[in-house]
Formats: C-alpha cells, structure tokens, sequence
C-alpha cells in the first residue's frame, strides 16, 4: 500500500463497508420473498427496478477489460476504440425492441434453455460447455490479471498475487448472496466506478493542461483541446487502411498496421463490430440473465437506460489512455515503459490523496462486479443445464442453490490457478484483444444460431448443430490458415504484416484484421444453415410464435431510443 495515502485508504475502507453493509441487508430482505429458493438464486425473478438492471448490466460490462483494456487501446489507437462501446448504444436498442420480447415470451432463463426450447438437447448441451469453457477461462481470466495488474501498480508493486485473492474474495462473498443482491450491489458499484472514473478524467485532462502548457492550475477544457492538437491521429473513429501491407519494426507503417488490425476502418461497421455487440448483449447469459426476471416494461427499460450510459463509458476508460499518450510523447510519464496495458495506471498516479483511493475504489467495483456476475452466469448454466438435467434431475431447491454456490467456488479456484502466472498469455496479447479475438471464434455460430432461430421459422436442430460447429472452424480457419493457402490478398480479405520484439528477438506476423475473419465466418454459416434448413419443413414444429403485438413500444420508451440516437449520430459526425 507503499503509493497509497491514509486518505486513500481510508476512502476504498468506507467503499468496501458499504457494498459488504448493503449486500448483507439485500440478502436479510431477500429471505422473505415469495420466489422459490433457485429462481432467487440465479435471476432475482421479479426483484429488479429497471434502474438496477440498467446499473448492474453496465457494472457486469465495465470491468478491468473496459478500464485497463479499453484505456490501452485508447493510448494506442484513440477514439476509434469507443465504437465498442457506442455501437454498443444501438445494439441494445435492438435488442430491448426484438430480442427481449421472444426471451420472457417463451420463458427463458438461460441461453442453453433457448437452444434447447428452439432447436434440440444436443445444441444447448454443446454451448452450455463452450460457454462454461469461454467464461472461466477467456473472461474470468482475463478480468481478475487484467484488474489485479493495474492495482498492483497503483500500489507500487509486489502485492499482485494478494490482489488477486482479495479481488476474489470480494466477488465470491457477493455472489453467494445470488443474482438479487448482485444487481442491487451493482448500482453502489456503477455509482463509485462513475464518479471515480469522471473524477480520473478530469484530473487527466488538469494534468495534461499542467504539464503541457505549463500552467498552474490546469484547465479540463483547455486539457481537451491539448489532446486533440497533440494527438490528431487519435481522434478519428474510422482509420485509413495501410497503403503498404507490410511494416517493420520502428517504422509509421509498422505501427499503422498494428492499429488497424485491431480496428480495421469502416470495414469493421459491415463485418465483425455487430456480431460482437448483438452477440455479447443478446445471446450471452451473463447479461441478458439481468433482464431475464423481469417483465417486459421493466426489461425493456432497464436495458434502455444502459444504451444510454454507454454513451459516456468511452469518456471514463478511453481518455485517460489519450492522456497518457500525450504526456509520454513528452516524456512525463517517468516510470512508464510505454506498455498500453499500463496507460490508466500511470495516469492514476498522478491523482492526490483521497482521489486516488476513490479511483482504486472504481476500479475494484469494476472489476469486483464483473467477476460476481462472470459467476453467477457459470453457476446458473452449469446449474440449470447440466447438473439438474443430467447429474441429478430430482435436485431440489436447497440442493439446486448449494450446487451453484460450490460451482461459484471452483470456477473462481480454476481461473485464479490460469492467472497465478498468467499461463494463456493475456499480457501477450493485451487485454481488451485477448477477450475480443477469442470470444470472436465462438460468436459467428453462435450469433448466427440465434438470429436465424428468432426469426426464420425455417431453421432446423441439423442446422444449428453445422452452424455451431462451421462458425468455430471457420473463425480458427481465417485466423491460422487463410492466408497460408489463399494468399495475404483476395476479394474477401487483405492480410497484413508486421513485426513485434518478444524476448529481444523480432518476431513477424502475418494477420487478417479479427474483426474481418468474424463478418466472414458469419456470412458462410449463415449460408450453410440456410442451405440446410431448405431442405427440411417450411416451418420447423420448435419455431417459436411471433406477433407484432410483442414489439409495441410506448411513447417513453421511442423518445429514449431517439435522443441515444441523436446523440450518437453527433459523435460520429463529430470524430469521423
């Protein structure tokens, strides 16, 4: 705690009583409900305000990926990292409109449970695992190393593996209250990560006006400006595809490439950048399960009131990546070794006592709700979908609710044993790629499973099982093997090269832009479904029934989606 000041202890202390003081009283209350014992446990049926599933849906989402991952890429890249997180506005949308009215309809609880009710056992159970396998060791991994990195740097080092077990600790005791106490502790949470990371963001912006313009008491306006007259090149949403398709080390274009293959220009708006933000907030347990015991207004709401807040997220995680980036191009950030992964630690170094505490307290609230709703999804799906199905169907409720809570702990055991020594490479790659590029194998298929079973009756189990499985291999065909036999140019891609330095040894790669190899791995499953479900009946007997009646929005709820809308359409314009 060697770079934290009495004031900042005392400030994450008060923090930590008041999620472990409101999480305790939410789970005394909960004791009287109505709702059965498992139900409680895993969904909260009934129990969630809009508000605290707006709050709980943004406190799962923004986690270490977003504050350190998504602050890295600003350092990076620049703002056209933010389209995640504001395509992200429009995908809720569509999904509050279309997708939510299906799900309560035909009274899904989870993502399994829909494969299963719409296609047949075989599907679900296949995804039930991939997504099991998915969630402990890409996401759970990623947030606990990504996180406990971070504040271990604040600390001044050394405390990295203690970190992580506190880390833990903190999510497991709040997930063992269940999905309630969960959503209700994520407003807390949403509030300090809110006021904390606006309160980084101006003094980022003091900070950059100080240093920069050499001024005594700097100005947040004046800070802004600064950024977008020292880094330009960091303030377009859309990059320039690479004239030359191969860099070297040192070199502008070296760096050009890097960039737009992880953000690669308006190619992305037509490819992958949909599928991750439809697939990751419509048919992934972990968020939708906020929404899934609720009723229709409420779910509607809530997940409108999160489009909303995403619109400021970029401001919080991806300027003071921005910041950093300008204040090491000037050589003031001492201490810092230009790693993107570090960009939001060194700029949290400069805060004063008090505001620095504040700013781990966000952090930690961040990364604390993320991996309690992280578990909570893994134990309702193991839970729900393979224990009461095929270990033990006559489970009873206490049984039910015990199996989760162990099923919490060991997934925690597992993932905090892959981070121990960061055994998957997760600083290899940096954070927000390392989740993005390996959640990206299994979406195409998945994705495509879904969107095609909501709305085209058509769509068979057979299908489905080909989808699945033809949008995996092909995600790892583009990936790996593409380029070895098509070549690095063709009309479906262009492959780029670049050099990194590992180990002191310069090291090439040859790669199509992620976010490419996905929009392509999604068009050719859906065609093979397609090409499949001709052959079966006009209308598959597990279709499910849709009327328009389902899709009826109330005047409030249109006005929101306009003025995100609005909104929106002013940023892009703006930062094109």
């Amino acid at each position: 705690m060697n770079n934290l000041a009495t004031k900042d202890i005392l400030v994450f202390i008060l923090y930590f009583i008041l999620i472990a003081g409101y999480g305790y009283w939410i789970y005394r209350k909960k004791k009287k409900d109505s709702v059965t014992a498992s139900h409680d446990f895993f969904l909260a049926e009934g129990s969630l305000t809009w508000w605290a599933i707006g709050a709980s849906l943004i406190a799962s989402n923004i986690s270490a990926e977003q504050f350190i991952g998504m602050s890295g890429e600003g350092f990076n890249v620049g703002v056209a990292v933010a389209a995640y997180e504001w395509i992200a506005a429009v995908a809720l949308i569509i999904i509050a409109i279309w997708f939510i009215p299906i799900y309560l309809k035909n009274k899904i609880y989870t993502m399994p449970q829909f494969l299963k009710t719409r296609y047949n056992e075989t599907v679900a159970l296949i995804m039930a695992i991939f997504w099991l396998f998915l969630y402990v060791f890409v996401n759970f991994t990623s947030i606990l190393y990504l996180g406990s990195v971070a504040i271990n740097e604040l600390l001044g080092g050394g405390h990295l593996h203690l970190i992580m077990i506190v880390l833990m600790s903190m999510a497991l005791l709040i997930t063992l209250g269940g999905m309630k106490v969960i959503g209700y502790t994520d407003v807390i949470q949403v509030a300090v990560l809110i006021v904390g990371g606006l309160a980084t963001v101006y003094l980022a912006l003091q900070i950059v006006d100080e240093r920069i313009n050499s001024v005594a008491n700097g100005n947040v306006i004046n800070g802004f400006k600064t950024l977008m007259g020292q880094a330009p090149d960091h303030f377009h949403m859309i990059l320039a595809k690479p004239e030359v398709t191969t860099g070297s080390i040192g070199t502008a274009n070296n760096t050009e490439i890097m960039k737009y293959i992880a953000l690669p220009g308006i190619a992305m708006y037509f490819a992958g950048q949909w599928i991750v933000n439809l697939n990751y907030w419509g048919c992934n347990q972990y968020i939708t399960q906020r929404a899934l015991g609720a009723d229709l207004e409420t779910a509607r709401k809530g997940i409108l009131f999160a489009g909303f807040m995403k619109l400021l997220m970029p401001v919080i995680v991806m300027l003071p990546g921005i910041a950093a980036y300008v204040l090491y191009k000037n050589n003031m950030l001492p201490g810092f070794n230009g790693g993107k992964d570090g960009a939001y630690s060194a700029v949290l170094a400069f805060l004063p006592a008090g505001l620095k505490g504040l700013a781990v307290a966000a952090l930690t609230a961040a990364i604390v709700a993320s991996l309690a709703g992280k578990a909570n999804s893994i134990s309702t799906i193991f839970t729900l979908d393979i224990y009461k199905k095929y270990i033990n169907k006559n489970a009873d409720e206490k049984k039910m609710v015990w199996t989760g809570r162990m099923t919490v702990f060991i997934s925690m055991i597992i993932a905090m044993i892959f981070t121990w020594k960061d055994t998957l490479g997760i600083s290899q790659e940096g954070g927000f790629t390392f989740i993005q590029k390996y959640t990206g194998f299994i979406s195409p298929g998945v994705f495509a499973m879904f969107i095609l079973g909501f709305f085209w009756k058509r769509t068979t189990g057979t299908a489905a099982l080909v989808g699945l499985i033809l949008g995996f291999v092909l995600a790892i065909f583009f990936n790996n093997y593409a380029v070895g036999i098509f070549g690095k140019e063709t009309w479906l891609y262009t492959a780029f090269e670049y050099q990194t330095i590992k180990d002191g040894l310069t090291l090439t790669h040859v790669e199509i832009p992620f976010l490419i190899n996905m929009g392509w791995s999604f068009f050719f499953t859906v065609a093979a479904m397609v090409g499949i479900s001709m052959a079966g009946p006009k209308v598959n007997p597990k279709a499910f029934e849709i009327d328009s009646s389902m899709f009826k929005l109330k005047s409030s709820t249109v006005a929101l989606c306009v003025v995100t809308l609005l909104i929106l359409t002013l940023l892009y314009v703006k930062f094109w």
